[in-house]
């Protein structure tokens, strides 16, 4: 990383893409030859259903317009611009971390099921990927998306770990940006860039993605039973948790928009978990206080981490270790609290209800 900050064409906003850190997105490597075995025939009709409105692309001109934001807000407060910044350098690496496994995965098998739904994933990511850089580029900041792709570290998940995260990643983003994006339709005095104007679209991009990997677990109905509920209720305490912290390190944006992150994480844990029904066989259960006092413990023990990261020293680093098994501790009495049990549909639901 020493080589990364004394390299003079690698600006913040890509060093800090590149960094590899417990809550930012990651870069994925998988088993190609698991995808190349895919049948999807049994959840053909809704495949077939859903690939139509991939192939329809009725989003292509619309990441082609342009924002001409008016920056004197941001000028103007450097807490909510730094805030901003942050939020912008983690959605562009998570949209094009997800453009690259699923070109990665199109270009490493045959079956043309598979490969077709990942090459319009693809697409779509590579777009919102490039939109996010060009309000970047208006601040003089865009991410070196070529640096990025060689330099960022890759970790390898399994398959059905791709399904399980993936899906939810493209499903809370769905829910989230529709969040935002509603909220700031009551209130326009709010929307301090244009950015926000293009939510709409895009969620619904996000949502038709996660319809994919939902499609491709229910036609191999064993990755929802047995043993793999297991690895389902961890990917969604993973997703929610960092999700809950890594919005309340931004208190300067949300008091922007008008929101209380607090509220605004639950309400998008509540569509995301409605969502989920379509095809997981459980829930958590995010009203219980116990779960609700676990993420406020996660939260003050990642912000002490983060503190004692920042003074260095000897003693913060027993601290931080200390910290660290007290975060793992409180993750696991999260995991173990009761889940809501789910009996899955018939069939998705492939219109978005929010």
């Amino acid at each position: 990383m020493n080589e990364l900050r004394s390299e003079n064409s690698i600006n913040e906003s890509t060093e800090r893409a590149v960094k590899t850190e417990m809550l930012a997105p990651r870069f994925y490597r998988t088993d190609y030859a698991a995808f190349e075995k895919l049948d999807i025939e049994p959840v053909r009709a809704e495949w077939d259903t859903m690939m139509r409105e991939f192939e329809r692309d009725i989003n292509r001109e619309h990441f082609r317009k342009e924002m001409n934001p008016d920056l004197s807000n941001l000028e103007a407060n450097p807490d909510l611009h730094e805030e901003f910044l942050d939020l912008l350098v983690s959605s562009i690496t998570a949209e094009y971390s997800g453009c690259v496994l699923y070109k990665d995965i199109e270009k490493n098998i045959k079956n043309p099921d598979i490969a077709a739904v990942m090459k319009y994933m693809a697409r779509d990511e590579s777009r919102h990927a490039g939109f996010i850089n060009k309000a970047l580029k208006q601040l003089g900041v865009a991410v070196d998306l070529g640096f990025l792709k060689r330099e960022k570290a890759y970790t390898f998940f399994k398959p059905k770990y791709i399904y399980y995260a993936t899906y939810l990643s493209e499903k809370i983003g769905y829910a989230r940006y529709i969040t935002i994006f509603r909220h700031l339709q009551k209130h326009p005095e709010k929307c301090f860039h244009p950015i926000f104007n293009w939510f709409e679209e895009w969620c619904n991009d996000e949502f038709r993605h996660g319809e994919a990997l939902a499609l491709i677990m229910r036609a191999d109905p064993k990755l929802l039973r047995g043993y793999n509920k297991l690895w389902i209720r961890f990917f969604l305490l993973a997703v929610y948790s960092t999700m809950y912290i890594r919005d309340h390190s931004r208190p300067g944006l949300y008091e922007a928009f008008g929101m209380d992150p607090t509220e605004y994480d639950y309400k998008v844990f509540d569509i995301t978990t409605e969502i989920s029904r379509q095809v997981f066989p459980l829930t958590l259960d995010t009203d219980n206080p116990r779960f609700r006092q676990g993420l406020e413990q996660l939260l003050e023990a990642n912000l002490s981490i983060a503190k004692a990261k920042e003074q260095g020293g000897l003693g913060n680093l027993f601290r931080r270790g200390a910290l660290t098994v007290k975060v793992g501790l409180i993750f696991i009495r999260l995991y173990l609290l009761p889940t809501k049990n789910n009996e899955i549909p018939d069939q998705v639901g492939m219109v978005p209800a929010w």
